[in-house]
């Protein structure tokens, strides 16, 4: 077998976890005409195709599948290795690549990541924001954030962020005056809601809760939108008033609307709380210089 570099089948995973050329350069900050000749020079060295080229995609060929199996796992090893000398440093150093929620993103992480990288300063921090499931550590992640309900379990979790949460009721007072204001939940189907619906299809029921008792509505209305990356742009047609209709959001990122009056609250006691995200990673023996000094900072301000 001829002699491979390392940097060789480094620059193979990271384009087969990317999904493409560009995508990997972005993530290692190579560039894209690289990385292929890189992939091609690995190629010709194996005399074996590793990855399917198409215009739109590049995906693992069965070969370079088996490959991916056994390398990923050496490949983390040798970084682990490697990180033990961060240990020696006065400072820890490196790249932490997080895998959030963008609901994390724009709720949680704006309190804790100013002061970790002052912290810190040594330490370059990517995150990574998408409300899809993800494998962290196929993604080429060292962590991620979620909530309990989609956490491994075979993952260690931290709470991270506010440990309770609710999902508030809103709309423009021009509206309220023009429509009325609900008394109970099951109001709701009498007005033009602004739903939500994820990748995967789903567009879950409203759910309020009051003294025990649960209430499930699947209203309708004029508009849905992306949960997450299109949420703004449902607050900013709840805010145009009478012609638009009522949203159900986390209390967090309607707050500001709230405070300015530019949205009017409803149905209060009915909000259903629910308990915060966690920061989420492998239970492993040693944990990259990096991402140690997160879960540190983390616990020291829960």
């Amino acid at each position: 077998m001829a002699d491979v570099d390392l940097a060789d089948l480094t620059a193979f995973v990271a384009v087969a976890r990317a999904g493409g050329f560009r995508e990997a350069a972005r993530s290692t900050g190579g560039s894209a005409s690289g990385l292929s000749e890189t992939v091609r020079r690995l190629e010709a060295r194996l005399g074996v195709r590793l990855l399917n080229r198409t215009t739109r995609s590049v995906a693992p060929t069965e070969a370079g599948e088996r490959l991916l199996e056994r390398l990923a796992p050496a490949l983390g090893e040798v970084a682990a290795a490697l990180d033990v000398v961060n240990g020696f440093r006065d400072r820890p150093a490196g790249t932490l690549r997080l895998n959030v929620p963008i609901s994390a993103a724009r709720l949680v992480l704006p309190d804790i990541v100013p002061g970790f990288l002052a912290a810190y300063p040594d330490i370059r921090l990517e995150v990574i924001a998408e409300d899809g499931f993800v494998d962290v550590l196929a993604a080429g992640c060292d962590a991620g954030i979620r909530y309990d309900e989609r956490l491994e379990q075979d993952m260690i979790a931290v709470p991270i962020g506010p440990r309770v949460q609710r999902f508030a009721t809103a709309a423009a007072p021009a509206y309220w005056d023009a429509r009325g204001r609900p008394a109970h939940p099951r109001d709701l189907l009498g007005h033009a809601c602004l739903r939500g619906r994820f990748a995967s299809g789903v567009m879950p029921p409203w759910e309020f809760e009051r003294d025990g008792e649960v209430v499930r509505v699947d209203p309708t209305g004029p508009l849905i939108v992306r949960p997450g990356t299109a949420a703004d742009l449902g607050i900013a047609a709840a805010i145009a008033g009478a012609g638009a209709g009522v949203i159900h959001l986390f209390e967090g990122w309607l707050q500001p609307q709230l405070d300015a009056g530019t949205l009017e609250p409803v149905l209060e006691e009915w909000w259903q709380p629910f308990s915060g995200p966690f920061l989420y990673y492998p239970g492993r023996r040693h944990l990259p210089a990096p991402l140690r000094a997160f879960v540190d900072f983390v616990r020291a301000g829960a």
